[in-house]
C-alpha cells in the first residue's frame, strides 16, 4: 500500500500550512531551489509520471512537487526540499520514490535527502591537457564532410549520456575532431559546471598510467578517471598495442559506461581499422555512434578562410585571392590556417596586399588541373542548386525573395565570368532588357561587403563554378 495525504500526520494543519507556504515560495521564486545537475534533473523527471499515478493529486502537489533533484553520485539520486516537507517525505514517501526509481530504466538504485558529497576531482601528476578555450560550436565551420559529426557532438553536449554513448569521431588529422571534443568540454563547463568533466588525449592518459604504475600506485589514477560524468579522449589510437594501458582503459570504459557517464573519443581511423587495438575495445567503441570526419570541400575551405581573415582583422579586397588559396590547399584545415598565416607574413614583409598574384607566387600550382570551361549554363545550374531552385524558375517572372536574389546573383556572375553583353545575358533570364540586367549587377555589387549572406554566397559560388568536378 502506498501512503496518501489522507493518512494521519503529526500536527496536520501546521504541517499542511507550512508545506503549502514553502511550495508557494518555491513556485513564486522567492525561495530558489537548487538547480541540480543535468543528469539528476533527467532522472527525477523520468520517475515523476510513476509517482503521479500512485499518489492522490493533493499528496503530489503538497509533498512531492516542492522536492527537487540536486545531484547524482554513483548510483544514488540526491534530492532536496524545504525542511517542513523533507522530514515527512523521508518518513512516508521515500519508499514510494525508491520503488518508482527501480521501475525506471535508470542505473540508479537509491534515493536520499542527504547532502551530496562534492565530486572527487583528483589532480593529475602532470599538468592537465584541457581543451583549447577558443574551441566552441559557434567557431566550427560546418560543411558536407563534418555536419554529422558537428550535430552529434552538439547533441552530446546538450544531453550527456542520453544522445550517443560512446560517441566516436574518426578521420585524418586536421579536420576538426579536436575542435569538436574541445567544444563539448567547453560547453559543459559553461552550462553545467557541476558535472565532473575531463578532457585529455590518449598520450597523456598513457603517461599518467605509466607514472602511476612506477610511483604511487594505480588507486588514485583509477579514482581520477572513474569518478567522472563525462570523459573526452582525443587520439585514442595512441593506446593501441600498449597492452597494460589498453587493459586499464578497458576497465575504465566499462566503469564509466555502466555508471551512465558520457564517453567521447576520437581517432585517425575507425575502430575496426585500428589493427593493433584489442577486439574487446574496438567492439565497445562501436556501441554508440561512430562518425567519420571527412576532408572539407572547396566551399568549406573558403568559408574557413573568410572566418580566419575576419578574426585577424584583415581586409582582402581581391575577391579571387581567397578562392585561389582554398583551391591550392586541399589537404586539411590545419594546413589551410598555416597557408593563410604564410600569405599574411609575405604580405606584411613585402608591404603588399593579399592578391591572387601573391597567392600564385607563394603557392605555385604543382599539378595543373585541366582548365574548366565556364559557360552560362554552368553558372545558371550552379546558382540554382545553391539557392534550392531550378533554371526554369530563374528564367521565369517569379519575384519572391529567394528567386529574385538567385536571379540577381546568376546575372552578376554571368556578367563577371563570361564575355556576354547585357542584352545577351537578358535573353538567358526570361528575355529581360539590358537595364534590368544592369540593375541586377549593381544590386549585387552594392550587397558584396555589406550583406554577409550575399557575400558568402558569391564566394562559395565562385569556388564551385571554378571547380565543378570537386563539388559534384
Amino acid at each position: 500500500m502506498f501512503p496518501s495525504i489522507e493518512e494521519t500526520v503529526p500536527n496536520p494543519r501546521e504541517a499542511m500550512n507550512s508545506a503549502t507556504t514553502s511550495a508557494n515560495k518555491i513556485q513564486s521564486g522567492s525561495q530558489k531551489k537548487l538547480p541540480g545537475s543535468a543528469r539528476a534533473v533527467r532522472e527525477w523527471e523520468n520517475i515523476q509520471p510513476t509517482l503521479k499515478r500512485r499518489l492522490f493529486d493533493s499528496a503530489w502537489r503538497m509533498w512531492i512537487e516542492p522536492v527537487g533533484p540536486t545531484a547524482v553520485r554513483g548510483t544514488t539520486l540526491y534530492l532536496q526540499a524545504p525542511d517542513a516537507i523533507r522530514t515527512w517525505v523521508e518518513r512516508r514517501y521515500l519508499d514510494v520514490i525508491t520503488e518508482a526509481l527501480a521501475e525506471s530504466d535508470s542505473h540508479l538504485t537509491t534515493v536520499t535527502f542527504d547532502q551530496p558529497p562534492e565530486p572527487e576531482r583528483l589532480s593529475a601528476p602532470t599538468a592537465p591537457i584541457g581543451p583549447n578555450p577558443t574551441h566552441d560550436f559557434d567557431r566550427f565551420v560546418i560543411g558536407p564532410g563534418n555536419h554529422l559529426a558537428h550535430a552529434a557532438s552538439l547533441a552530446v553536449a546538450e544531453a550527456p549520456s542520453e544522445a550517443y554513448n560512446p560517441l566516436f569521431l574518426h578521420g585524418p588529422p586536421g579536420l576538426g575532431k579536436t575542435h569538436l571534443l574541445g567544444a563539448i568540454a567547453n560547453y559543459l563547463s559553461l552550462h553545467v559546471p557541476e558535472l565532473n568533466v575531463l578532457y585529455t588525449n590518449a598520450e597523456s592518459f598513457t603517461a599518467e598510467f605509466v607514472t602511476a604504475l612506477r610511483e604511487q600506485g594505480t588507486d588514485e589514477f583509477k579514482r581520477r578517471y572513474r569518478n567522472l560524468d563525462v570523459l573526452l579522449i582525443d587520439d585514442i589510437q595512441f593506446i593501441a598495442g600498449k597492452h597494460h594501458t589498453e587493459e586499464e582503459f578497458f576497465h575504465t570504459f566499462n566503469a564509466l559506461h555502466d555508471a551512465g557517464s558520457q564517453i567521447v573519443l576520437s581517432a585517425d581511423r575507425s575502430p575496426a581499422d585500428i589493427s593493433t587495438l584489442a577486439d574487446r575495445l574496438s567492439d565497445r567503441f562501436e556501441w554508440g555512434l561512430t562518425v567519420p570526419v571527412e576532408a572539407p570541400n572547396l566551399a568549406t575551405r573558403l568559408t574557413v578562410l573568410r572566418h580566419l581573415v575576419t578574426e585577424a582583422g584583415l581586409e582582402v579586397t581581391d575577391q579571387e585571392a581567397l578562392t585561389l588559396l582554398a583551391r591550392r590547399v586541399q589537404t586539411n584545415l590545419r594546413q589551410l590556417r598555416g597557408a593563410l598565416t604564410r600569405a599574411i607574413a609575405e604580405s606584411s614583409l613585402n608591404s603588399a596586399p593579399i592578391t591572387s598574384e601573391l597567392i600564385q607566387q607563394v603557392f605555385p600550382l604543382v599539378d595543373q588541373h585541366p582548365s574548366i570551361a565556364i559557360t552560362p549554363e554552368l553558372i545558371r545550374s550552379t546558382v540554382a542548386s545553391h539557392y534550392g531552385t531550378d533554371v526554369e524558375t530563374l528564367q521565369s517572372r517569379r519575384r519572391d525573395r529567394n528567386t529574385a536574389t538567385a536571379r540577381h546573383v546568376a546575372i552578376y556572375l554571368t556578367r563577371e565570368m563570361t564575355s556576354l553583353s547585357l542584352p545577351q545575358i537578358g535573353l538567358l533570364y526570361g528575355d529581360r532588357d539590358h537595364t534590368t540586367v544592369l540593375n541586377s549587377v549593381e544590386r549585387i555589387e552594392t550587397a558584396i561587403g555589406d550583406d554577409p549572406s550575399v557575400t558568402t554566397s558569391i564566394e562559395i559560388l565562385r569556388a564551385e563554378i571554378h571547380s565543378p568536378v570537386e563539388n559534384s
